[in-house]
């Protein structure tokens, strides 16, 4: 649409400061006859923008001018802030104030905030620093080096860095594993020593499917268990009120899918005595051993 190259033309002006017209007709894919008539069109609508001839010359904001709010709703404007604040929260180098300078002072009066996202929990200061650290690396293609613990053990990475995700309520760094000649993700939470290095690197093609994060997670081992009714409300907080049977003597009955045993040992174990499962074999033995194993370790 014609409004949303207009409203890219002005963000990238903000953005790069100087940019010529082949550069804006290759970026939105028009000609550049079209990109001198919505130059045009974004002077009309009273944003100053002047054109300079020759080598270092192309099109910029006039300098000083802030941006009129009028390019946006209230809504969009409060909705871009919402994003900003919440990457703020993780950020060492906060942004949304600094945007706001940009598109004008006043700009911020009469928004009102009905969202707010806080995305860093209680790990906020080395959160912030191994994101900005990663961002750094991928900035500058350099490969980074950590150590990383999980389930098996620890050991230390050396990966290719491509993208910084927060997903499933926690933050991961995704790249190509040098030791395992891969693309992983890697939780944030879980690594530690983390550093750049000098060893630059070329970016690789993604496969399609890599980039589908979290397809490789399958729940098909299935298990069978009755809960107590007192802790009806994790269930519903984990898999909704309609994830479970509710019987006469008000004890909740569930057929769930998980991806793998140890996970669905870990969830079942997570209830204490206020879950008995009852499918499959396996796992209800698994469950005797371990409650056998932490009685024998308090002497009982």
């Amino acid at each position: 649409m014609k409004i949303d190259r207009l409203i890219g033309i002005i963000t990238t002006l903000q953005q790069r400061g100087n940019v010529t017209a082949p550069y804006l007709a290759e970026k939105f894919e028009v000609s550049r006859r079209t990109i001198n008539r919505d130059i045009e069109e974004i002077c009309r609508a009273g944003i100053p923008i002047v054109s300079r001839q020759g080598i270092g010359g192309g099109f910029s904001i006039m300098e000083g001018f802030s941006l009129d709010t009028a390019v946006f709703t209230g809504q969009e404007l409060a909705a871009i802030f919402t994003g900003l604040k919440g990457l703020d929260s993780v950020s060492g180098k906060p942004i949304a104030g600094r945007l706001a300078g940009k598109l004008g002072g006043h700009m911020q009066e009469g928004l009102t905030e009905e969202v707010t996202i806080d995305l860093a929990s209680f790990y906020r200061d080395d959160l912030a620093e191994k994101i900005e650290t990663i961002r750094e690396a991928v900035a500058r293609r350099l490969c980074i080096a950590f150590h990383y613990y999980y389930e098996k053990g620890e050991a230390d990475k050396y990966i290719e860095p491509y993208l910084v995700l927060y997903k499933w309520s926690d933050w991961y760094v995704f790249g190509f594993c040098r030791q395992r000649e891969d693309f992983r993700m890697y939780k944030l939470r879980r690594l530690w020593e983390l550093k750049v290095t000098e060893q630059a690197y070329t970016v690789r093609e993604i496969p399609q499917e890599k980039t589908n994060f979290g397809s490789h997670m399958r729940d098909d081992f299935q298990t069978e268990a009755v809960y107590e009714p007192c802790v009806k409300y994790r269930l519903v907080e984990e898999y909704g009120p309609s994830s479970f049977e509710e019987g006469e003597d008000g004890r909740l009955y569930a057929r769930w899918g998980f991806s793998g045993e140890e996970e669905a040992l870990r969830w079942f174990l997570g209830f204490g005595d206020k879950v008995r499962v009852i499918w499959p074999p396996r796992l209800v033995e698994r469950m005797r051993e371990q409650v056998r194993s932490t009685a024998k370790k308090y002497g009982l």
